[in-house]
């Protein structure tokens, strides 16, 4: 099965989980104060539908069930799915409903405190949701940390970070005083936000203070090479048949010693020389250059104590060497710490990661607003990318408690056409003792759509440009 089918199939499963367990909550909440729900929808079903309790087909096989007054069923568009609510003004637009004499079954018949848990039961699903799944995580598979201490042969730090005072061999320890427990990416976070990071500097502590407006998380994590990564030895671990890494003689093991009369000794320092070569490529070079570039100079060992190979070689069009390097993993594989949870202790452990987590998505919502924070936004193909090439139930699971919070977080925000919107204005409703008009709700309504509309368009914009370029 292709990588493109595996991503999808990933994709597919955790959007129809979220979105399910999502309306299930605004579903739970309505039957609970006798609101009649109308729909239940997986994805949306404009002009048609894929399946429907109400179908002709099924009501012969189950006219019970086709009796029930909630109509079930799986839409075409999978942009999200809805419950449509008596008597409320939703992405349906039902108006002429609205102009019926108000019925006991309905929404806009129950108490503000009501409707309140109604439009907030789908966030409170998202949220318990996420917490679940990391408890279940660390249940399962427990956790691994590799403590920063262990790294002993530290961090290389691009030019941003070697001008704040970081040098490369530093290993960061503590972040305004506080101990840094292991390496994830939470530490760019913390240093973004830190006054002073406290490195590990041969075997001594160094503090580092960090300018007062903090260091801007995207610009840290976009650059290449990045803020701070890993030293691993430039060891290679397998290469790939027919390459050009393979045709010049390189094995697995063989460890790469310079390009182009540069010295190599860290992937770090390889991902610099191959980093250099792409801005020229980026920048508009012609043919002959592009052409040119693709031709390199290796200096390899494939045994240790061994005399070096020096070959010239012609990179793939891709400028690809066709080798998969030793990663962290494997490298530090020894200093990793495993910790194993039984059942009741998974539960806080996971409720603890899943506030961090949702504290740390909150915290980068700043960067929406920016220009890089904009470029950054994506559709289904930068959501599918999250997900490994190869099924992995852990990070399958990781992932999707990961997309649940920022569901409830997006629709937690106070944006007509979400639930926070509805929230919003339940909530003005409470303080001034007076309901908007119909009218208003309706615009509010129109507005959001079309607010949604333009986020969804720049999100599939930002993804074409990625595929194409």
């Amino acid at each position: 099965m292709s990588v493109f089918w595996i991503k999808a199939f990933q994709l597919i499963l955790c959007f129809a989980l979220l979105i399910v367990l999502h309306e299930g909550g605004h579903f739970f909440f309505s039957k609970l104060f006798g609101v009649k729900v109308e729909k239940f929808f997986m994805f949306f079903d404009y002009k048609f539908h894929l399946f429907s309790t109400k179908d002709k087909w099924f009501t012969r096989l189950f006219p019970k069930m086709a009796k029930n007054e909630t109509e079930y069923g799986i839409g075409w568009i999978p942009l999200g799915g809805y419950v449509k609510i008596a008597g409320m003004i939703d992405e349906s637009l039902d108006t002429e409903q609205m102009k019926q004499p108000v019925q006991p079954d309905e929404f806009r018949a129950k108490p503000v405190w009501q409707r309140f848990l109604i439009m907030v039961g789908g966030v409170l699903v998202n949220f318990l949701l996420a917490l679940f799944i990391y408890a279940m995580i660390l249940f399962t598979w427990g956790s691994d940390t590799l403590p920063m201490r262990n790294i002993t042969d530290g961090f290389a730090y691009n030019e941003m970070a070697q001008e704040l005072g970081f040098r490369d061999g530093d290993i960061p320890v503590k972040v305004d005083g506080e101990p840094i427990e292991g390496w994830d990416g939470s530490v760019y976070r913390a240093i973004s936000e830190a006054q002073t990071v406290t490195v590990l500097r041969n075997g001594a502590e160094v503090q580092i203070s960090m300018p007062a407006e903090g260091v801007n998380l995207l610009e840290m994590i976009e650059q290449d090479p990045r803020f701070l990564a890993i030293r691993v030895p430039s060891r290679v671990d397998s290469v790939l048949p027919n390459s050009p890494a393979a045709k010049a003689g390189m094995r697995s093991g063989a460890r790469l010693l310079a390009i182009d009369g540069t010295d190599v000794d860290w992937w770090n320092d390889f991902d610099q020389i191959m980093g250099r070569r792409a801005d020229v490529l980026a920048s508009g070079c012609s043919h002959e250059d592009s052409l040119r570039l693709r031709n390199l100079t290796v200096v390899f060992s494939n045994e240790e104590g061994t005399t070096p190979d020096t070959v010239a070689l012609q990179l793939t069009e891709q400028y690809m060497l066709g080798i998969t390097r030793l990663g962290i993993a494997t490298f530090y594989k020894d200093d990793f710490v495993h910790h194993d949870y039984g059942f009741w202790e998974s539960i806080p452990a996971g409720i603890a990661y899943g506030w961090e987590t949702l504290k740390g998505y909150v915290s980068d919502l700043k960067y929406l607003f920016s220009k890089k924070g904009a470029q950054s936004v994506g559709s289904f193909g930068t959501i599918g990318n999250l997900f490994p090439a190869v099924w992995d139930w852990q990070s399958f699971w990781n992932i999707t408690a990961f997309i649940s919070i920022i569901l409830a977080v997006m629709n937690i925000l106070p944006i007509p056409g979400l639930d926070g919107g509805h929230i919003f204005f339940l909530l003005v409703e409470a303080i001034t003792r007076r309901p908007p008009s119909d009218k208003f709700m309706e615009w509010a309504q129109y507005v959001g759509m079309a607010l949604l509309l333009a986020l969804m368009v720049l999100a599939l914009f930002n993804d074409a440009v990625k595929f194409l370029f």
